[in-house]
């Protein structure tokens, strides 16, 4: 049986932060390069392979579409180090987290990214599982490899919903401003 839906919110830096990063052009130092024929956006992300050494892995995830409503069932971490998402399409996608520690499912929040934004998980903050919408889409994923465990998975106590309303809600407010 389905449980409450989960307001959807806007993906912001502000809103995101006690989670990780919002990875995005937007407000981003940037400088020109290469003699003046590359603007590079710097230092958009904080890439943490933990205390434990470790080594940064760059991978493409391929996210298959996820039809809303959708049941949210269980959430993982990784606690050796920090997850970065950056999309190659400008298809919006779903975020859900968890602020790191115990899981707590009542601090759960969900954000709906703008389609360019990337997010980066805080080592330990809890999340779903890529969330693709509308069409099978590619992002380039950076973690961390190395020894060690580093993927709790946790099922959660019930089940929470991801639904149309709420992400037209969002949508649209955004489409107003």
């Amino acid at each position: 049986m389905a449980g409450p839906a989960l307001k959807i919110e806007r993906l912001t830096r502000e809103g995101f932060a006690a989670f990780g990063d919002v990875i995005e052009l937007e407000g981003a130092k940037h400088f020109a390069i290469n003699g003046g024929t590359t603007e590079r956006f710097h230092d958009l992300a904080t890439v943490d392979l933990g205390p434990e050494g470790g080594r940064t892995l760059v991978n493409v995830f391929r996210g298959q579409p996820r039809q809303l409503p959708y049941e949210v069932k269980m959430l993982e971490r990784h606690p050796l180090g920090s997850q970065a998402f950056i999309p190659l399409k400008t298809t919006p996608y779903l975020v859900v987290v968890a602020p790191a520690g115990e899981l707590d499912v009542s601090k759960m929040r969900a954000f709906v990214s703008d389609g360019w934004q990337g997010v980066n998980y805080a080592r330990g903050v809890w999340h779903h599982p890529l969330l693709a919408l509308d069409e099978v889409s590619d992002f380039v994923v950076v973690d961390r490899g190395g020894d060690g465990h580093n993927c709790d998975e946790q099922d959660l106590p019930g089940v929470y919903l991801l639904t149309q309303a709420e992400l037209d809600a969002v949508q649209g407010a955004q489409k107003a401003a």
